[in-house]
């Protein structure tokens, strides 16, 4: 089974940043890479992701502030968190599939334990 593990979650105040990372158990180079983040009584959304062969989206409300990048020699993906806003508060999960990314949670073979971002105003 692959485990995903992530860190670098926490409590910034408005316009801090933080920086996320998953280490997977397996080798990524074949993999899409997600991020997707939850709040309670909300649907599980996709924040960014990074196709097997580079291709990268983000949502458009982090759009310009969040940055990911995959690392298949160290088997990691990195979110990396500016501007933090308030409405980015969430549980975080890292996320992985076979070659490339798609939009839906239930397409996704397997899922980090997830790490809290908290942003105060």
């Amino acid at each position: 089974q692959v485990q995903l593990v992530e860190s670098g979650g926490g409590a910034v105040q408005a316009g801090g940043s933080l920086r996320l990372s998953c280490a997977a158990s397996i080798r990524t180079y074949s993999k899409c890479m997600a991020w997707f983040r939850q709040d309670p009584g909300k649907e599980r959304e996709r924040v960014a992701s990074v196709d097997s062969d580079g291709g990268i989206y983000y949502a458009s409300s982090v759009k310009g502030r969040f940055t990911i990048s995959k690392d298949d020699d160290k088997n990691t993906a990195t979110l990396q968190m500016n501007s933090l806003q308030p409405e980015d508060t969430a549980m975080y999960f890292c996320a992985i599939r076979n070659w490339y990314c798609q939009e839906a949670p239930w397409q996704y073979t397997d899922w980090g334990q997830g790490t809290q971002v908290t942003v105060s105003s």
